[in-house]
């Protein structure tokens, strides 16, 4: 279940990015709309990690959580700031993708 928990903290982690991009662009009530949606997220996300934390080891953890937010958040830039995806971008995405799943393969959580 902590693992799920810590899949879900690492989403918000891209969550309050996606927001963090948004308010950069926009003013007045809007800004005011995202940064509430950033303040949500990043709560959300710390909370979640401390909760997985309990039982999944931190050296295991925060790596986790935040090589999904990294992953995440580099997806989120490619298909919604239009930002490149270039080979070589993804070459190491992949890899972070690569170094998560076995991050979570040797773990005994």
């Amino acid at each position: 279940m902590n693992w799920i928990i810590l899949i879900i903290a690492g989403l918000c982690e891209v969550g309050f990015t996606y927001c963090l991009g948004r308010a950069k662009d926009v003013s007045g009530i809007e800004y005011l709309a995202w940064m509430a949606g950033f303040l949500l997220f990043t709560v959300l996300s710390m909370g979640l990690l401390a909760k997985a934390t309990q039982s999944i080891p931190l050296g295991t953890a925060y790596p986790v959580w935040t090589g999904i937010g990294a992953v995440g958040t580099v997806l989120i830039g490619i298909i919604f700031f239009k930002e490149p995806a270039t080979f070589a971008r993804i070459f190491f995405i992949s890899t972070l993708i690569l170094s998560i799943v076995g991050l979570k393969a040797v773990s005994a959580a």
